[in-house]
């Protein structure tokens, strides 16, 4: 049987084929699930572009994060399209220009805001929309880049995915007795288009694959698509709160 078979899934952030949402759409469709996408705003032609190189392509709902009325919507086509939801993968973040690449002191609180509430409450907002159909329990998985540390550049989305990381492990807290899990995957850097988006990128890839013990490509994405695949199938019961890294290596090394 495949690893995620008769698991109905819903997967965000899938912008472009290079999107590391993508990999785990493609790998959670190979596994057996069915998918839905979501996307917002202008971005949904590229959702749709990308959702036709898929094996089956899925439907696409609208999710804006930002918008308080979104997950009730969200749930209400799903409970309509399925009836009930296995899991879900959260794959957003964003941060205004200011927020990245040395300008963290000129970084002001209504720019921040933005930060943090897409990239770390968005986390909450998806668990509203999916948890009420996991009725039988279910897993959510985030993509997440290690915030233990201050990353060259990264500034204020560095403070939200900290943020996302706290998060995660109070919504483990709260929802375990219902029998959802809450896990995120610290991925190394991966060139997709919201890497390039970060200022300094190039000064990940020059050292990463050098001093990560397992190495590492920056165009390669399949291990960590794999990582939330396995998340979100069965085989990882009883974890929850969890934060894996795939990253070669590279957080244990002091590098």
């Amino acid at each position: 049987m495949a690893l995620l078979e008769g698991k109905r899934l819903l997967i965000t952030g899938v912008l472009t084929d290079a999107s590391l949402a993508f990999g785990v759409a493609r790998l959670a469709q190979t596994e057996g699930a069915e998918i839905v996408l979501t996307s917002v705003g202008n971005a949904r032609k590229h959702t749709e572009r990308a959702a036709r190189k898929l094996a089956t392509e899925p439907m696409i709902v609208e999710f804006d994060v930002a918008d308080a009325t979104h997950p009730d919507h969200v749930r209400a086509q799903l409970e309509q399209t399925w009836g009930r939801v296995d899991g879900a993968l959260h794959a957003i973040g964003f941060a205004p220009p200011v927020c990245l690449g040395g300008t963290f002191l000129d970084a002001q609180w209504d720019d921040v805001g933005v930060a943090l509430n897409i990239s770390a409450y968005s986390l909450k907002a998806l668990a509203d929309a999916v948890v009420p159909l996991m009725n039988d329990g279910g897993s959510i998985v985030g993509l997440d880049f290690d915030a233990t540390v201050a990353w060259p550049a990264y500034d204020w989305m560095g403070v939200a995915k900290a943020a996302l990381e706290s998060t995660s492990r109070y919504l483990a807290t709260y929802l375990g007795p219902q029998g959802v899990r809450v896990n995120l995957v610290a991925a190394g850097p991966i060139k997709t288009i919201a890497a390039r988006s970060i200022p300094g990128f190039s000064q990940f890839e020059e050292v990463w694959s050098e001093r990560a013990p397992l190495g590492w490509n920056v165009k390669d994405s399949d291990a960590v698509a794999r990582a939330c695949v396995a998340l979100l199938s069965d085989w990882f019961p009883m974890t929850t709160g969890e934060i894996v890294h795939v990253d070669g290596g590279y957080h244990a090394t002091g590098a």
